[in-house]
């Protein structure tokens, strides 16, 4: 595919449509329950999944690095357990009210419900990893829950302070969003391979896919008009969080302007619509946008490379063609 196309997400699948298909079956059935309301709560869940890009990330992982198998449904289904219940948890600790335009687990039922119901989701994924003796993944995904946690318990401390540093800022998203994308695809590759030089490289690829994916996410939440990515247009400036674009704009404004904004998000006057225009406007107009879009493009670049020590095969050229697709995705 060229970098002129429009590289779509079924595009990337189509290496492993067919084991996709035997994942998703595998995966619902590994959360077949007895209890009724847990029954009932997961299967809404299910009902609402996103586009499933983590499992399809393992198994492209693992088609690059040799062949899809069980073991690669039984790291698929780790990730996608694990993924599922930080949402539910998020949406407790963020008091939401819906996910992707549906209502959320806990305003359905109850926060108690939504976090029981994602407890259950972490610990099944363990059980099924510990049932089929499969260590080294969670080893993978433990080390990928202590991070997330390091990681938001970072974002959280420097929100109440609102002075996050461009480094400080990838120190984040790094430990928040991009290892679990790294933990896909090492797991994928550990599924299939047992080159650590193959586990290292697919680890190096997904951490840096993972930081252009942020970062688009970012950018989104000052360009975007709709909520298809999962989170209401200008949330981060709701909840006060210090993204990419604002740092690198506030970084280059005159030191009043920069306060005067600074200001806004404190009060809580930038999710206004007027604010929210004159935020957007100055993040704009501060090279924020156009920076980190060129951020992006390097990490992209760079997770590219990573992919070089594999032999050229579709599921390579697919996950060659997901770096494009992280960042230039309208969603």
């Amino acid at each position: 595919m060229t970098e002129t196309d429009q590289i779509t997400l079924a595009d990337i699948t189509r290496p492993v449509d067919r084991q996709l298909k035997e994942f998703r079956k595998f995966f619902r059935n590994s959360l077949r329950s007895n209890n009724l309301l847990l029954d009932t709560a997961i299967r809404y869940i299910l009902k609402k999944k996103g586009k499933q890009v983590r499992p399809i990330l393992v198994l492209l992982s693992a088609a690059a690095a040799g062949s899809v198998s069980r073991r690669s449904f039984i790291g698929a289904t780790m990730v996608e357990l694990l993924h599922t219940a930080t949402l539910v948890h998020d949406d407790v600790v963020d008091e939401a009210d819906e996910r992707r335009g549906s209502p959320s687990v806990n305003s359905i039922w109850n926060n108690k419900t939504a976090v029981l119901v994602g407890d259950y989701m972490l610990a099944q994924g363990l059980r099924i990893a510990n049932e089929n003796n499969e260590f080294g993944f969670l080893d993978i995904t433990s080390q990928t829950v202590q991070r997330m946690s390091q990681g938001e318990l970072m974002q959280t401390r420097k929100t109440q302070r609102l002075n996050i540093q461009e480094e400080e800022y990838f120190r984040i998203i790094s430990d928040k969003t991009a290892s679990l994308i790294s933990a896909c695809c090492e797991i994928g590759a550990l599924s299939a391979a047992d080159d650590p030089k193959v586990h290292r490289s697919l680890r190096r690829y997904g951490e840096l896919v993972g930081m252009a994916f942020q970062i688009r996410d970012d950018i989104f939440d000052f360009t975007s008009q709709g909520d298809d990515i999962g989170k209401p247009i200008g949330n981060d400036l709701k909840e006060q969080k210090l993204t990419l674009p604002l740092i690198r704009a506030l970084s280059l404004s005159s030191r009043r302007d920069a306060k005067r904004v600074t200001r806004m998000i404190r009060n809580g006057d930038s999710h206004k619509p007027e604010m929210a225009f004159t935020v957007r406007h100055f993040v704009v107009e501060h090279d924020g946008i156009a920076y980190a879009e060129e951020t992006a493009e390097r990490y992209r670049d760079q997770a590219r490379e990573a992919l070089s020590i594999l032999p050229q095969s579709p599921a390579r050229e697919a996950l060659h063609d997901f770096a494009e697709y992280v960042i230039t995705r309208q969603e």
